[in-house]
Order: C-alpha cells, then structure tokens, then sequence
C-alpha cells in the first residue's frame, strides 16, 4: 500500500509525464524572468554592500590594546595531569 496516493502527472517511477511538461509550458518564461529578477536583485544588494564596506576605511574605530597575559613555561605547572607520574625527589 502506497503511503502517498500517485498524481496522475508522474508516471510510476514518479517522473515527469508529457501531461506534467504541457501544463507547466506556459509559466516557464515567466518563471525564468521572475528568477532572473531575483537572483539580479541578490547580485545587485551584494555588491552594493561590498562596495560600500569597501571604501571606509574605519580609521574612526578605537581598537583597545590586548590585555597582558603572564608569561607561560611550556610543561610546567603546579597541578598534575590525570595519569601523570609522581614527581621524583
């Protein structure tokens, strides 16, 4: 038993039938223009954006000095790491 009953536009392999191409013939061009326009209007707003990023220079903007950080000691450290050996005296 089929969970979703079959359109009468697909076949049984669930493809196209010439009845499904026919009845979506007429909104074709629309469809190509329509997203044409869109995918433009995308374009369009993108650089836009990346081109008006691109001439501040952001010369305005105070960036604050990193914080001092301590000096580090590579392996060396006042606790023991889980399965790490007793120090010897």
């Amino acid at each position: 038993m089929a969970i979703f009953p079959r359109s009468s536009y697909y076949d049984k392999h669930y493809r196209q039938t010439a009845a499904l191409i026919r009845a979506r013939q007429p909104y074709l061009i629309r469809n190509l223009i329509t997203g044409t326009a869109i995918f433009g209007f995308a374009i369009g707003v993108y650089a836009f954006t990346i081109n008006a990023v691109k001439q501040d220079d952001f010369e305005d903007v105070q960036v604050p000095d990193a914080p001092p950080q301590p000096p580090r000691t590579p392996n060396v450290g006042t606790t023991s790491a889980v399965g790490a050996f007793p120090a010897t005296k």
